[in-house]
């Protein structure tokens, strides 16, 4: 972010298991693989990368979408929108790790992973402090009023997918949110890629700033959430939330992302 949402994210592996009576019994292996890793005697892999392994093998409907999204015809005019999803998710980032420190520190006394996580969670608040008012500054340059952004009713997508979050911490685990972050920050976007981005459209580089400061940061913040989950001590339990949460976000990103290509295909239409 669960009722089996992020199975349709994984519709490329499903669909290669066929028909028939065992079908349910794959599809459950499947399931069990992704969110639990592979079974073996010694891991091959430290725990960051096992859940990498399993956000790259949820992504090929993500990917396609994207790629959808980079290919419209209007994209300078609709990547406003796009914008606006993604402070819809920023504005929500620092209220929903302050909830995960403070489970984190009510778990802490008696759970060695929540001591941890209550240290990391109140760390990573200051480093994220502000950034959807960096977002709001980019959408001023774009033309778009502050007071009218603040008004919009936020998209159900976004709110889907942080209120998933917000259920994992609050009665499972709020190691949950290391899943999220391993798919928002796992992957971070190079300068390289935004220059040629702007290359191609008539969108002002001011308009992109936050992009550009999270090109740079997001490597280190991706880099220190790979060395804390890799130094935790971590039980099946919390490696199973960890995979379901991270294949839920990819779920709804894929989601919101088709939400604002769907947007774009009825302006071009009208």
């Amino acid at each position: 972010m669960l009722s089996l949402l992020f199975v349709s994210c994984l519709e490329v592996l499903l669909a290669v298991a066929p028909v028939s009576r065992c079908c349910n019994r794959r599809r459950r292996h499947i399931i069990s693989f992704l969110s639990k890793g592979i079974p073996m005697a010694k891991p091959a892999l430290s725990q960051s990368q096992l859940l990498q392994f399993k956000i790259r093998l949820a992504t090929p409907r993500l990917s396609r979408i994207g790629r959808a999204f980079w290919d419209l015809p209007n994209l300078s005019e609709i990547f406003p929108e796009y914008l606006y999803m993604l402070f819809s998710s920023m504005r929500a980032t620092v209220p929903l790790m302050e909830r995960a420190r403070d489970r984190a520190r009510e778990l802490a006394d008696s759970d060695p992973v929540a001591a941890e996580l209550a240290d990391y969670f109140a760390k990573h608040i200051g480093e994220e402090m502000h950034h959807d008012e960096w977002m709001l500054d980019d959408l001023e340059v774009l033309g778009f009023d502050r007071r009218e952004i603040l008004a919009r009713l936020p998209p159900a997508e976004v709110a889907a997918m942080i209120g998933a979050q917000y259920y994992w911490i609050e009665h499972s685990h709020p190691i949950s949110l290391l899943g999220c972050f391993a798919v928002l920050e796992g992957n971070p976007i190079a300068t390289e890629e935004l220059d040629r981005f702007l290359a191609h459209t008539t969108i002002p580089k001011e308009a992109v700033r936050t992009l550009y400061k999270h090109a740079e940061i997001d490597p280190h913040h991706r880099d220190d959430l790979n060395r804390l989950i890799d130094r935790l001590p971590l039980e099946p339990h919390h490696v199973e939330l960890l995979g379901i949460s991270a294949l839920d976000v990819v779920h709804k990103l894929s989601i919101v992302i088709e939400a604002v290509v769907a947007k774009s295909q009825a302006q071009q239409v009208a």
